[in-house]
């Protein structure tokens, strides 16, 4: 391993050389991620997933630094060319940029205007112009260069210049800087084109803006790169280019006078408008698009990670209800372990012939035979109307029910596959639809872990962004989220058991057949006579599957198999004779008898206290409801209680009952200044909110996270501080930005389409 590379990971995540060894150590023996997080802390010393993830991306990253450095390296001495202040520049780069743009002069290039004046052999004209001579004629060196090919001084000199304006481009300490100064002045320019096709209006706010590079936020730029794709709109950008040009003379010059400087800034011009400006334009839009994307792609798992970790509603009867107008309403019912009991339909919303009262007999006749608990509500088409129809039945009826809005995102995907139809073989598409939703209810992750996460729809910009590293980040989080939850080994679907530590398509595949043929595990070990799965298979996925009412009681804990031993001896020490049964206190000078480190005792404790704890416990579940929310019955300050839907990075959207979720401003969430949502608020979270603003002919409302008279002191504050020139919350006054206006339900909207499209 590279010493310099596991420093330079260990400085930037703040954590000893040991950790990043060890860890690197393990997962080089084929250790997965969510295994050495759990069951080896004692040598991470308690690192996470995500500190693990980074560890093995980054030694991955450097090490292909290494390598190209060493390429490089290696190429400019075969060429002869290279000095120890190249090699120094190159050692001391830190990204892989940085190492092609100092190739960049040497590397073998396509045919350009320099390479062809080389060919031409007018490099020693160049040279010469180079060399700054203080006396002599140009035209008279140019003439010792003409040949067959080379016809006039004219052309000699131009091929010279060419040679000249591709060494200005290639300067790479001179790239870096002007590339560092066009970011912090520069401004970037959207014009509407002539021809451009905008019907709705998406993208009207590009139509004529200008902006600071340096202030761009992430969301704009992703707008701005769908527009410009979409030929609404052209880009270009605005700097101090004769200044720059003026550096790059001086570069030349070195403070020397010379006969040919009229020359040389004719060089100088070409190479920067015609190379160096439009290269470094290119690769200044790249890397904001780059961090744009990294920023939607974390966004993205972010809410992702949120709503897998949704906590479950156990032991109960639900109603899965999928909401429509012509086609009618799909209803499932689900029982306590999320097996179908049966499914029907309603037509209150369509011209069917039946009516609401008919309705609501049909969903009464099913909630009382079957002693439906709660009712879970897609939250698609139709869905407050269905809402209403619902809080109505509860009240007439004055049933014990519940209901909850669902997101149905991704359940008509899943309706149309094969394992669903392979399980369901016998019901209509939407019927199966009618089935997940109910199910989400009942454990979200179990259901949810069967859909392409780009088909849960809590993303932004997800179809402009970099598939395979959206795949692979989203794939991170999915891993992650079922690991920390663990699955039960005799109900788990095929696609839960696939994303478990150490097992894959094949292996999973291999378990399902197993119990079809020979019924439940009882113990843990059984998994070692499952095929294709061995000993390491077995260490990696062990932990993570749990066996409730099977022969060995600590299967069902997260306990792992190779720690049952100091289990049992924990147990013994503390006269413990059945888990839960008690308090666990044992002295951590004792730790060395039981052969365990600190780390992994402590979690034994905790299992041993709580062995059917659910990680997800400790999330908010589904915000349940039995009765429907108008917007007439609103005013402005009331608080009410919300699910949160979505986070992008101007706010957060939150479903309070209306037919359109609230809008929660980024500027209306905190009494600090934060520099996006998702530092207060995350998918699913149950909120309390407060109404800041109605539109009742939009039926809109725009919400606050605070109190509306906290809101107006904060305010109030700000704009004291602002009138007497004061710091704002202990940071320095903004010099030279806009003022941040708050921003109105019509334009959030109209984000929300940059966003998702039309």
């Amino acid at each position: 391993m590279n010493e310099n590379i596991i420093q330079a990971i260990a400085t930037e995540l703040k954590v000893q050389l040991s950790q990043v060894e060890n860890t690197l150590s393990l997962l080089a023996e084929g250790n997965t991620v969510p295994f050495i997080a759990r069951y080896r802390k004692e040598a991470t010393k308690g690192l996470d997933e995500e500190q693990i993830f980074y560890i093995q991306k980054q030694y991955e990253y450097q090490q292909k630094l290494a390598e190209r450095k060493e390429n490089v390296l290696k190429l400019i001495e075969e060429q002869g060319k290279l000095t120890e202040e190249i090699k120094q520049s190159v050692i001391e780069c830190t990204k892989l940029s940085q190492v092609e743009d100092i190739y960049r002069p040497y590397a073998q290039k396509k045919k350009t205007r320099a390479t062809t004046a080389i060919k031409n052999g007018l490099q020693p004209l160049a040279d010469w112009l180079l060399a700054l001579p203080i006396e002599g004629s140009l035209e008279a060196e140019a003439e010792k260069y003409l040949s067959e090919t080379v016809t006039s001084v004219a052309d000699a000199i131009q091929g010279a210049k060419d040679i000249i304006a591709e060494v200005v481009s290639d300067n790479a300490k001179q790239r870096w800087a002007f590339k560092d100064t066009i970011m912090q002045a520069g401004i970037l320019q959207t014009k509407l084109k002539k021809d451009a096709v905008d019907e709705n209006k998406v993208y009207e706010m590009y139509y004529d803006r200008s902006e600071k590079i340096s202030q761009l936020a992430d969301h704009r730029i992703m707008a701005i790169d769908r527009a410009e794709k979409e030929k609404v709109i052209t880009v270009s950008f605005v700097f101090d280019d004769e200044q720059l040009k003026k550096n790059a003379l001086k570069t030349l010059l070195k403070g020397q006078n010379t006969i040919v400087e009229e020359t040389l800034n004719e060089a100088v011009v070409d190479g920067c408008d015609r190379l160096l400006f439009p290269s470094i334009e290119r690769e200044i839009r790249s890397e904001l698009s780059e961090r744009a994307q990294n920023k939607s792609i974390e966004i993205f798992s972010m809410n992702l990670e949120k709503l897998l970790l949704q906590a479950p509603l156990k032991g109960r009867v639900v109603l899965g209800f999928d909401p429509g107008f012509f086609n009618g309403c799909k209803l499932a019912v689900i029982d306590e372990t999320g097996k179908m009991l049966t499914v029907s339909k309603i037509f209150p919303f369509s011209k069917k012939g039946e009516d609401i009262e008919t309705s609501k007999k049909k969903l009464l006749a099913l909630i009382q035979k079957y002693h439906v608990q709660i009712i879970a509500i897609g939250n698609g088409t139709a869905s407050r109307e269905s809402e209403k129809l619902v809080a109505e039945l509860i009240h007439e009826q004055k049933l014990d029910v519940s209901y909850a809005i669902v997101s149905e995102a991704g359940a008509s995907v899943w309706s149309a596959q094969e394992a669903a139809r392979k399980e369901f073989p016998d019901i209509e598409v939407e019927e199966r639809s009618a089935v997940s939703i109910g199910r989400r209810l009942l454990d979200p992750l179990a259901e949810l872990i069967k859909i392409d996460p780009q088909s849960i729809g809590v993303g932004q910009y997800q179809h402009d962004l970099p598939q395979k590293a959206l795949t692979e980040r989203l794939d991170e989080v999915v891993m992650k989220s079922v690991n920390r939850t663990g699955a039960d080994l005799n109900t788990a679907s095929l696609e839960l058991l696939t994303h478990i530590s150490g097992l894959n398509s094949g292996t999973a595949q291999e378990i399902v057949n197993y119990r079809n043929e020979n019924g439940r595990f009882t113990n843990r070990k059984q998994l070692l006579k499952v095929k294709k799965l061995g000993p390491k298979a077995f260490t990696q996925c062990a932990g993570f599957l749990r066996i409730t009412d099977g022969d060995e009681p600590l299967d069902q804990t997260s306990i792992h198999p190779e720690s049952y031993e100091a289990a049992r001896k924990l147990m013994q020490a503390c006269g413990i004779t059945k888990l839960g049964e008690a308090d666990i206190s044992f002295p951590k000078e004792k730790t060395a008898e039981l052969g365990i480190d600190e780390y992994t005792l402590k979690d034994i404790e905790e299992a041993i206290r709580q062995p059917l704890r659910d990680y997800r416990d400790q999330f908010d579940g589904a915000l349940l409801k039995s009765d429907v929310l108008n917007i007439s019955d609103l005013h402005v300050g009331d608080q009410l209680s919300g699910t949160v839907r979505n986070v992008v990075d101007f706010g957060a959207f939150v479903d309070i009952g209306l037919h359109e979720d609230g809008l929660v401003h980024l500027s209306h969430m905190s009494m600090k200044r934060i520099s996006h949502p998702s530092e207060c608020v995350a998918v699913n979270d149950i909120v309390k909110v407060w109404v800041y603003q109605i539109d009742e002919a939009r039926n809109r409302v725009q919400l606050s996270l605070l109190p509306l008279d906290q809101l107006e002191q904060r305010d109030a504050a700000y704009r004291h501080r602002k009138a007497t020139g004061g710091k704002h919350n202990n940071q320095r006054p903004k010099q030279n930005k806009p003022v941040k206006k708050e921003i109105s339900m019509d334009d959030a909207l109209a984000r929300l389409k940059e966003r998702f499209g039309k």
